[in-house]
């Protein structure tokens, strides 16, 4: 029996060395080959990585085990880079949290020192417990893509007016965080449906002494990188207090006084490494159990405070403010590296297309899963006849071995017989010129030099009947109008159509998400605060919201987000505390800068220049004066700490004091209702020659709501604006639907019987912001790195060619794909040699 038995045991030793290759053994070989199982990529071992932790077991696991690799998430958005290059469409969400940790970071430090602004104001001029608790429910629940927000204090460094007695004192740790609940199998919602806006915020310093686990300064904490990142700041013990980054704000009250403040925030985008740190993706164990990645922004304030030694009193950063997204929501880029697509990149490399005669391109949207991108054809190839686009990564992926082998499957064809331009341009035939002049009939008599361009083009689309322009004299004339020579401008020349700026909703749909977050802040405040309740205990509610605090929201949204130039906080009549009009107006007066301005537009009360009667808020408030059924509700779980813990209690009486711990809010759970981004209003392009900031300009507003005095019905308080410049927008000229409400649609030069119009992102406000590409049965003709037109070489040599310049227009046309065959120009010799061969008996009889 026991010879038996060692018998088997060898046998299966044996069997697991011959299989090996197939086993659990065989899963740790690199991937070499696409389509065996036993092989891994990158993408699947970060893909293990993400399955192996859950909720139930992260506890327990390794510190390494919780986070990914750096370079798992790469192209993160840099600030030094933003207004050089332009983010991909992938990257935008990123930027997003980018920037809204960058405006919460700008407010909490100017709030926290602007009791230097109002020398003889008390400590209530700082936030109150519950306005962090919605300012980081506002920044989840305005920004569908932000999954969790907090500001994390350092120990004894976080100061509050919410509890009687409490001045100059701090509590041990506070840092209220705010993250999305699925809701689906709550009991407020019976239709088990998850609406998204469920949220619960807790103060993640309110734990009792000594619980290193749950202290978010400790290493035992874990998955505390956000904090590690920039605290605790010892700048103070390497005498770098003085290197504290430092904003100007000029700001003109409604009495017309002036006030200059300056104060500590952020690092400047000039300085290494900038405001924002990224944090490496991680499990967020104990809390969202979710994988999270994160950008970190410190806040800065003068500590100590109230010593009255001011010389000790040395700017710090006190504080940390964090905005998470799901990892899942980031695309991956599965393309190799090249001089585009830098390192590091962990998911370089692992696409499937054929290097031979493709090259990998990134598509958005896709998230964290495979077959994000496409395969288009290396320069001097091109599709097949039977194939009309790249090949999707998706399908690829898909494939089975089979197909993906054969040879005649996504594979590109090589262009047999290449052309090369020639060195010298020449004039168009006079016939040519006419003849294209004739296509594009709005083109006629042009000249790029005239003594004045106008908008003539644009209104004679009625008197012609046509939906083309002449994209040139518009551009020109829109480049032209500047603060000196606009008010020689009608009004109606300085108020353009809504179609100009076509795709503003998608291009400044972030900054239009920083006027949501704010109008959600304001709209969650006036709802749920009820300054005349009383708590038990020490706690006092929140004051009102006061004007620091307003002008510290309006300056933040500018300055967290480069490209709004000014923001506005716009209250409704007698809607604001103890003022008829208030309307906290920041912008600047310089793209990359640290002076920011700020001004009351109530000091301009005339019914000529009062803001309530400027056209988007009358029609806003039009729109929301009696009606708000459809606006987003939002439920709110909010857990407060038991006590302050700012003071040794065993010094306040002999009874015995239990360790600090969380709370139900009194309200449990509580609602409010605001309006989300659809449910503001976009203007129409117009120059402001005679506002602040004298720009061609687009706004967005929304608005905010509170209760009425009787507090049984919301209403209309006012309205949160943004502008940004419009030439920072991109252009779109190719052709679009006929309802797509688009001034310059078909207006590019492409040769619409070979090839399609595609749109190129980061050209501008200008012309040429797009490619074309050859249609099918089509192929580019010459020797280049590339492999389709590029519209700005299209419209500057059409231009050459209507104002008979020399030019190579006419030759920027596909050729029809039949010459893959044809290898050189002596094979063209050969065979024409062999045609007149063949052709010269019947030619002779």
């Amino acid at each position: 029996m026991k010879t038996l038995v060692r018998v088997i045991q060898y046998g299966l030793l044996a069997f697991f060395i011959h299989f090996g290759d197939i086993t659990i053994f065989g899963q740790q070989k690199p991937k070499t080959e696409f389509f065996k199982n036993d092989q891994m990529d990158s993408f699947d071992e970060i893909n293990e990585k993400l399955l192996k932790i859950n909720e139930d077991n992260c506890g327990i696991k390794h510190v390494g085990d919780l986070f990914l690799p750096d370079d798992t998430v790469s192209h993160k958005p840099n600030i030094k880079d933003i207004n050089i290059n332009p983010i991909l469409p992938n990257r935008t969400d990123m930027l997003h949290i980018h920037n809204m940790a960058l405006s919460r970071s700008f407010f909490f430090s100017f709030i926290l020192q602007a009791r230097f602004n109002r020398p003889t104001a008390n400590e209530t001029y700082d936030p109150g417990l519950m306005y962090y608790y919605l300012s980081t429910i506002a920044d989840v629940a305005a920004n569908p893509r932000v999954n969790a927000s907090a500001i994390y204090f350092s120990p004894n460094m976080s100061y509050s007016p919410s509890y009687r007695g409490f001045f100059n004192l701090t509590m041990p740790l506070f840092a209220p965080r705010t993250f999305r609940a699925d809701d689906y199998n709550d009991p407020i919602h019976l239709e088990r449906i998850s609406t998204l806006n469920m949220f619960v915020t807790k103060d993640l310093g309110a734990i009792p002494d000594g619980n290193l686990g749950d202290n978010y300064t400790s290493d035992y904490y874990r998955i505390n990188e956000w904090y590690k990142k920039w605290l605790p700041d010892n700048a103070h013990k390497e005498q770098l207090q003085d290197t504290k980054t430092v904003y100007d704000v000029r700001i003109r009250y409604a009495n017309n006084t002036n006030a200059t403040f300056s104060f500590h925030g952020p690092p400047g985008a000039d300085e290494y490494p900038g405001p924002v740190k990224w944090t490496k993706p991680y499990f967020d164990c104990g809390r969202s159990n979710t994988w999270k990645f994160a950008a970190s922004v410190p806040i800065a304030d003068i500590y100590p405070r109230q010593t009255q030694f001011r010389h000790i009193e040395y700017p710090s950063y006190v504080a940390v403010a964090v905005i998470e997204m799901n990892f899942d929501r980031i695309d991956i880029n599965q393309c190799p590296i090249t001089e585009g697509n830098p390192a590091p990149n962990k998911f370089a490399d692992t696409s499937k297309c054929k290097k031979e005669s493709t090259f990998c391109e990134p598509l958005h949207g896709y998230g964290f899963r495979r077959g994000g991108y496409q395969c288009r054809c290396n320069p001097n190839h091109r599709l097949p006849n039977i194939v009309r686009r790249p090949y999707l990564g998706e399908i690829i992926e898909r494939a089975s071995r089979t197909q993906y082998m054969n040879p005649e499957n996504f594979q590109c064809r090589r262009v047999g017989f290449i052309q090369k331009l020639p060195v010298q341009k020449t004039k168009s035939p006079e016939w040519m010129r006419q003849q294209y002049t004739e296509k594009y009939y709005e083109y006629t008599n042009y000249t790029s030099e005239p003594e004045e361009w106008d908008l003539d083009s644009l209104h004679q689309r009625k008197e012609t009947g046509s939906t083309r322009i002449n994209i040139d004299e518009v551009l020109n004339f829109i480049h032209s109008v500047d603060h000196k020579n606009c008010h020689l401008k009608t009004e109606e020349e300085l108020n353009l159509k809504g179609d100009i700026t076509f795709g503003a909703e998608e291009q400044f749909r972030n900054e239009a998400l920083m006027a949501v977050r704010t109008a959600n802040f304001i709209s969650a405040f006036m709802q749920v605060v009820d300054p005349s309740e009383v708590f038990p205990g020490t706690r006092i509610v929140d004051k009102p919201l006061n004007e620091d605090q307003m002008i510290g929201e309006a300056l933040a949204m500018v300055m967290g987000n480069t490209r709004v130039w000014s923001a506005g906080i716009y209250f409704d009549a007698n809607q604001f505390t103890n003022r008829s009009y208030f309307a906290p107006y920041a912008y600047k007066k310089a793209f990359n800068t640290r002076k920011f301005e700020v001004e009351d537009l109530a000091r301009l009360n005339t019914s000529d220049t009062i803001y309530t009667n400027y056209e988007w808020f009358k029609k806003i408030k039009s729109r929301w004066g009696n009606f708000y059924d459809n606006l987003e509700k939002h439920w709110l779980k909010m857990f407060f700490r038991s006590r302050s813990g700012g003071r040794d209690q065993s010094k306040f009486g002999d009874g015995v004091y239990d360790d600090i711990y969380l709370r139900r809010y009194e309200h449990f759970p509580e609602y409010y209702r605001a309006a989300n981004l659809e449910q503001g209003i976009w203007t129409a392009p117009y120059f402001d020659c005679t506002g602040l900031v004298k720009k061609w300009k687009i706004t967005y507003a929304s608005p905010f709501f509170g209760w009425n005095s009787l507090r049984n019905r919301i209403e209309f308080k006012g309205a949160v604006a943004v502008s940004m410049d419009i030439k920072s927008l991109d252009i779109n000229q190719c052709p679009g639907k006929y309802y797509t409400p688009n001034a310059f649609k078909r207006t590019h030069k492409c040769d619409d019987k070979t090839s399609y119009c595609v749109p190129i992102l980061g050209r501008g406000f200008s012309t040429g912001g797009y490619k074309c590409e050859c249609k099918q049965g089509y192929e580019y003709p010459f020797e280049d790195p590339i492999e389709y037109f590029d519209g700005q070489r299209l419209d500057a040599e059409f231009l050459n060619l209507v104002e008979g310049k020399e030019n190579w227009f006419d030759m920027y046309k596909c050729r029809l794909a039949a010459a893959n065959g044809l290898s050189s120009s002596i094979t063209v010799t050969i065979f024409i040699v062999l045609i007149c061969i063949l052709l010269r008996p019947s030619l002779h009889r």
